[in-house]
């Protein structure tokens, strides 16, 4: 495939492949240029290696939820490029159906058992505790850093999780989800830091399980994880592996989303003078999470592989070949979403795609959303004004679109100076 003259050589277009492109470079820039003039095409990895690159938001959709034409089992994430994922067929996220939906349903099932509405005044009692007071005056603080131990606060009293163990549990799904990132990274480097990331997140969990199976919790006093265990699919209990595949989706999910969204939609807010058009329009909440959703899109890509010779919007694809669907572009797509780079907590219809499409849509993702409602609706009430004071750090991750760090100053509400 061919640029138009006025275009440089495909050879110089970004390099979706490199993290360096997140962490200091434009990628929006990227995808908005790809998206305009080559929305499907090879993009090299090295070592001999390239992917599909898709932009287009219609594109991105078909390749998530065209499972019979794409499959996961051979690894969703570009770590992972031309390597067979172990998991595969094995672990959720990387089981196609229908097994992958006799799996899923289960978890559907205890999260409706087990709901985050049912447990939002412990959820929002966390979020107190981890924004900072302010004593009645003006407080600086990383809200990056307290955003990160968020997922954690919800997560804790949905699968019994001591609190203890949270910052561990954080540090873990870091490294399993920003590799690439020198604040997660082992001196081993990338690979390295996967590898362990997950082998020590599932010990954690294969702990955790067969403990549960020794003393369960049955009834109104279990929790996910005893729902989990004594859960039956087809007529038969989920193995201790669902059981921690289950456990595994959620943490990582949960750790991707709610670390990441408010950080990326606050330093948003501030730029450009909008933090009251959200915060003093409370009937704007619903949508106003959508909206940060899609305007962070904390999982940038996800992978498949072609399982069969297909046209993907007119461009041959081989059977095998890895294609990477961008989430991120997706929602910037102006096709689909008008003044995509603006910020509009009041935005309907917002179709985005942070959580995915198809078969493999989040399945935290109702969990997600009243954590973040429950987070914005805390945040407003407690700062009149937020005001970034530093340079954020963003990850260097081609997966992850997450801020690293974001210092900010906090001015309280008068209600807060009165007591």
């Amino acid at each position: 495939m061919s640029a138009p003259p006025s275009l440089p050589p495909p050879s110089s277009w970004p390099d979706l492949a490199d993290p360096d492109l997140y962490a200091d470079g434009d990628p929006y820039a990227a995808w908005h240029t790809l998206r305009e003039h080559a929305p499907v095409h090879w993009q090299p990895a090295g070592d001999g290696l390239g992917f599909w690159s898709v932009t287009r938001y219609a594109d991105v959709e078909r390749v998530l939820a065209d499972h019979a034409s794409f499959t996961s089992e051979r690894g969703t994430l570009l770590g992972l490029l031309g390597r067979h994922d172990p998991a595969g067929g094995r672990q959720m996220a990387v089981t196609d159906p229908p097994r992958h939906d006799r799996m899923r349903a289960p978890l559907h099932r205890a999260l409706r058992l087990r709901s985050a509405e049912a447990h939002s005044e412990e959820i929002r009692a966390g979020i107190r505790e981890l924004l900072p007071e302010t004593d009645g005056a003006e407080r600086s603080f990383d809200l990056s850093a307290v955003c990160a131990q968020l997922p954690l606060v919800v997560l804790g009293p949905l699968l019994g999780l001591p609190a203890r163990d949270r910052p561990h549990l954080v540090r873990l799904a870091l490294m399993c989800a920003a590799e690439d990132d020198p604040e997660h990274q082992l001196p081993e480097g990338p690979e390295a830091t996967l590898e362990r990331g997950h082998r020590e997140l599932f010990a954690y969990f294969a702990d955790l399980v067969r403990d549960r199976r020794r003393r369960p919790r049955a009834g109104d006093g279990g929790d996910l994880v005893d729902v989990l265990l004594t859960m039956e699919v087809d007529g038969a209990r989920l193995t201790p592996g669902e059981v921690l595949s289950n456990c595994y989706s959620l943490l990582l999910g949960a750790s991707v989303t709610l670390a990441h969204v408010p950080p990326a939609t606050v330093l948003e807010l501030t730029r450009t003078g909008r933090h009251h058009d959200w915060a003093g329009r409370p009937e704007l909440l619903d949508s106003g999470v959508e909206e940060a959703l899609r305007w962070a899109s904390p999982a940038r890509h996800f992978m498949r592989h072609a399982r069969r010779p297909l046209d993907l919007a007119g461009v041959p694809v081989a059977a095998g070949d890895p294609v990477v669907a961008w989430l991120g572009s997706a929602n910037r797509d102006g096709a689909v979403f008008a003044r995509p780079d603006t910020f509009d907590p009041a935005r309907r219809p917002n179709r985005h795609l942070a959580f995915g499409a198809g078969p493999h849509y989040c399945a935290g993702a109702g969990i997600a959303r009243v954590t973040l409602r429950l987070f914005f609706a805390e945040l407003f009430a407690r700062y009149a004004e937020i005001e970034v004071t530093g340079p954020p750090r963003r990850a260097r991750s081609t997966f992850l679109s997450g801020i690293t760090r974001l210092p900010v100053r906090v001015r309280p509400r008068q209600k807060e100076v009165a007591r």
